[in-house]
């Protein structure tokens, strides 16, 4: 749940943006196709509300016509017709700009608040606007460690915690996808035939999937507030409010939201995994100059301070802007947002950071982890495998 706005900065935002709609100009003339993973029915509508009042016309599908952010990327490379893309992660970021896409092309670009986003940029191409990481909470009270804190060097040490912990039901999905990565960060090693992961890892996440408790509940949540399990899993954008929310639908929920009372942040030395939703503009076929500087517009206009303090006030998110985050939080950046971020730190042995590593490795610990039958979706465990005798050319390829 995010910190309240005081009522002069609410009002001081909303003067803001209703002067940006009294001198909006009209580009309503060229309709901008976008193309996203944050596309739940109600970003849809809200986004095409705000676009309106501000003068511009958009199309966006919500995620009852693609959902993820594999989909998105896969419905503009396919239909080709796209304007702005926002939103998926460093790791699909980094293959846009890298030009993996046989269909899409990140246009040059640069924004007047590029700046104000910090790391979270690739120069000249896409801007951050949303920062997301992904969690590991704890409870802390009788249905929990009775007030024991838990402190550990890695994400992967959850195997040997001592307490139950929640683990996902399935591969894909971006959250379970960046809880992979947590997982496996502190097993990298750009030599190892397996996906650039030491045999070690892939043990590890075996025993995290085999040990753990998939109750059915998507990331975990509900577990936690159930006391099914004592250790859970989590994405930060939204936290607060599920937390708030929880008071009324379970009969010993975690309580407390910026000032946790029966839960905390477990403490790992590495950080966290963090992705940054980013903004950039596609190169389209046969569009005008005149149309493209509408679309240079809307991305200026979405993008801005203003308009991601509102996005981030209705939906319950940290925006990269530091302008934005300002306007939301002030000096009182939740603790969520605190944590260190390995997904920018450099993998030893390469000139990547961890995201890019992730990257150049994600479809490949995908087709091992569905090979080999992880993330069982009941009890019917297939068996662990023969991991001395394993032939990785095959498994890091598609059955």
């Amino acid at each position: 749940m995010k910190k309240v706005m005081s009522f002069a900065l609410v009002l001081a935002l909303a003067l803001t943006l209703l002067a940006g709609m009294a001198n909006a100009e009209d580009y309503s003339g060229y309709t901008i196709r976008i193309y996203s993973n944050s596309n739940s029915a109600e970003r849809v509508t809200w986004l095409k509300t705000e676009a309106e009042k501000a003068g511009f016309s958009i199309s966006l599908d919500d995620n009852s016509v693609y959902s993820g952010d594999t989909a998105a990327v896969q419905a503009a490379n396919e239909h080709k017709d796209g304007d702005i893309i926002f939103g998926l992660n460093e790791t699909r970021w980094s293959q846009l700009v890298n030009g993996t896409y046989e269909n899409l092309k990140v246009m040059d670009w640069t924004p007047s608040w590029a700046e104000d986003v910090g790391e979270y940029k690739y120069d000249g191409k896409a801007y951050g606007i949303v920062i997301q990481n992904v969690l590991m909470l704890y409870r802390t009270d009788e249905y929990g460690t009775n007030g024991k804190e838990l402190h550990f060097d890695h994400w992967a040490d959850i195997v040997n915690c001592g307490y139950t912990w929640y683990r996902q039901g399935k591969v894909g999905g971006t959250t379970n996808a960046n809880i992979n990565s947590s997982m496996l960060y502190a097993f990298t090693d750009p030599t190892s035939p397996a996906g650039g992961i030491s045999l070690d890892g892939w043990k590890t996440l075996w025993k995290y999937c085999a040990n753990g408790k998939f109750t059915g509940d998507s990331y975990g949540l509900d577990a936690i507030n159930r006391c099914d399990v004592q250790v859970s899993t989590y994405y930060s954008s939204s936290l607060y409010g599920q937390i708030f929310n929880a008071q009324n639908t379970f009969d010993h929920p975690l309580l407390g939201t910026l000032q946790p009372e029966n839960w905390a942040l477990v403490d790992i030395a590495d950080g966290t995994y963090y992705i940054a939703e980013y903004l950039g503009i596609l190169e389209r076929e046969g569009r005008t100059e005149e149309q493209t500087e509408i679309v240079k517009a809307f991305a200026e206009w979405f993008g801005s301070a203003d308009l991601q303090a509102a996005w981030a006030d209705t939906f319950d998110s940290y925006p990269c802007n530091k302008v934005a985050a300002s306007v939301i939080y002030g000096d009182d950046i939740p603790a969520i947002y605190q944590l260190k971020n390995f997904a920018l730190s450099k993998v030893e042995g390469t000139d990547m950071t961890y995201a890019e590593y992730v990257a150049a490795h994600s479809a490949e610990w995908t087709n091992i982890m569905t090979n080999l039958g992880f993330y069982w979706a009941d009890s019917n465990a297939p068996a662990e495998p023969d991991w001395e005798n394993l032939d990785w050319a095959t498994l890091t390829q598609k059955k």
